[in-house]
């Protein structure tokens, strides 16, 4: 079994961050190697040493020169052509074997979660190449200085969730910006009483009946719930890594590797009790 997170969230969110810290997490603090896969024919730079990068296949800047589109429609173009020859990528990961790890860096555009087929269907191939699937949705801390946006941030990791079924972990990126002492525990319990009561003193109520719906469909499914990660904490990353992994049971079979282990190990996992978790 080989074992996957695929990294998702509007652009901006510090998905590509996240990679690198995980990754570097794994060097240093696991002493195993975890490779990433760019998967973002738009992307110009990395923080973290990329395994695999789909511009060797398409990008969407010769996608807007060659067949004169915008960059969004560029971007929806080259994903559509890569899932049009998946054979690529399967080449490309095609040496993975038993306990390999790895994390696909996933576009931003919405629409690629919301309506289109092309990330499930990068999910279900994976799926058939023997990877236990994570996904790991991120949004920032800016999210949450307006409660509007946040509830739309939340809808679109619910729509992920949805829509490509997978074992998910929502995650709160960019925490080491929080003020101290910034409250956002009703954000990362998904409390949505909390926030509407927030819209209901700040918000026209032109917008306020389609805020409380927009809630309300939050609150009936009850899956949105997310973790935090601050990039300069080490028990962030590990307590983050801790919830995915829980996800794919990776690790379950692995013997350690110069880490050290003691109580903090039982606390992370009283922790991630309190965290509700989609399983597939």
């Amino acid at each position: 079994m080989k074992y996957a997170q695929f990294v998702m969230g509007p652009a901006g969110c510090g998905k590509s961050t996240y990679c690198a810290t995980i990754q570097e997490h794994f060097k240093v603090a696991l002493k195993r190697t975890c490779r990433v896969v760019n998967l973002d024919p738009a992307a110009e730079t990395f923080a973290y040493d990329c395994y695999v990068d789909v511009r060797g296949l398409i990008s969407v800047d010769d996608v807007m020169e060659e067949m004169e589109l915008g960059p969004n429609g560029g971007l929806v173009f080259a994903m559509e052509y890569l899932a049009e020859n998946m054979s690529w990528l399967e080449d490309e990961i095609g040496d993975a074997i038993d306990d390999d790890y790895y994390i696909f860096d996933c576009p931003g555009q919405i629409e690629l979660y919301s309506h289109l087929s092309v990330m499930r269907e990068l999910v279900d191939m994976l799926q058939n190449q023997d990877f236990r699937v994570a996904g790991v949705y991120c949004i920032d801390v800016n999210f949450i200085e307006d409660s509007a946006k946040f509830l739309s941030g939340a809808l679109a990791a619910l729509g992920a969730m949805v829509n490509l079924e997978l074992p998910h972990i929502n995650v709160l990126t960019k925490c080491d910006l929080l003020p101290p002492g910034a409250d956002v525990e009703k954000y990362i319990e998904g409390d949505t009483e909390a926030i509407l009561q927030d819209l209901r003193t700040t918000m026209h109520p032109r917008y306020r009946s389609l805020n409380e719906s927009l809630a309300q469909m939050l609150e009936e499914y009850s899956l949105v719930s997310f973790v935090t990660l601050d990039k300069e904490d080490e028990d962030s990353i590990e307590l983050v890594l801790a919830h995915v992994n829980h996800c794919i049971q990776y690790g379950e079979n692995l013997e350690p590797q110069g880490g050290n282990f003691d109580e903090k190990d039982d606390d992370r996992e009283d922790e991630m009790m309190d965290y509700p978790q989609m399983e597939s």
